[in-house]
């Protein structure tokens, strides 16, 4: 059970860089007095981890030292080991922040003590052993699905017209191709790829949702966010709002480390 202690006001959610936000009711998070100065961010699917690129200097600039994982997104075993390694480099207490389908590594690599919070930024967060796929089915399907074409070989991909209108929605068009140019095929194994352990429920847990996701139903991330009782915001943003709206992006990752703005 989450040790309660930091209460954020709705009104530093409410302004987050002028970012539509409000705290979920009845969220609380765990004690961490120390200030964590090393943030590990972890990318999702259909992208590498140049996502971050306008999110880190933004951290940097407050003294964070800033790792970005490379996942290899090829299954999820080699993704966690991918994130293990990161943070084996890490010199101290580590606040894990992931995208997308990042939160499910997170979820699944943040279950050690040196991982102090955990962020999901619009991200899956699967319960452990829970077919993600089938709680996807308990909500309407989010249009970027439709755009997943897969290879002979088992490699799958977005199309450039998904990618744009469904999954960088909110980017401006030439910012959405170069996006896409970075795309990362992903591996079969993930589809069927389940958690054993979920990290978040001993974790200080933050969500931010984003209101204009074509990619996960917006729906379906407050369900998450509510049954990890975390602290939740809520972006008026595509999927991928760390390249939309990177200042409230880390300003939420700056309040989970406790370092002043």
């Amino acid at each position: 059970m989450k040790l309660r202690s930091m209460v954020l006001s709705l009104s530093l959610a409410a302004g987050l860089f002028g970012a539509s936000s409000t705290w979920a009711a009845g969220s609380s998070t765990s004690e961490a007095t120390q200030e964590v100065k090393n943030i590990v961010l972890v990318h999702g699917l259909f992208a590498d981890g140049s996502s971050w690129s306008k999110v880190i200097p933004l951290l940097q600039a407050k003294g964070l030292h800033v790792t970005a994982v490379q996942n290899p997104t090829t299954s999820l075993d080699d993704d966690v080991a991918a994130v293990k390694r990161a943070l084996a480099q890490q010199d101290g207490p580590v606040i894990l922040v992931g995208h997308s389908y990042g939160g499910m590594v997170i979820s699944q690599a943040g279950d050690v003590p040196q991982v102090k919070g955990l962020v999901y930024i619009a991200a899956r967060a699967p319960d452990a052993g829970e077919d993600y796929v089938a709680l996807t089915k308990r909500f309407p399907a989010a249009p970027a699905g439709a755009g997943l074409t897969w290879s002979a070989d088992g490699f799958g991909v977005l199309s450039e017209e998904a990618f744009i209108k469904d999954f960088a929605n909110d980017l401006p068009k030439a910012e959405a191709e170069a996006y896409y140019a970075v795309q990362q095929p992903i591996g079969a194994a993930i589809k069927t790829a389940k958690t054993t352990v979920a990290a978040w429920k001993n974790k200080p847990t933050w969500y931010a949702v984003s209101t204009k996701d074509r990619t996960i139903n917006t729906e379906q991330e407050r369900f998450m966010a509510k049954r990890m009782n975390a602290h939740t915001i809520e972006l008026d943003a595509s999927h991928v709002a760390l390249i939309s709206q990177p200042e409230a992006v880390a300003k939420l990752i700056l309040q989970t480390a406790h370092v002043p703005e």
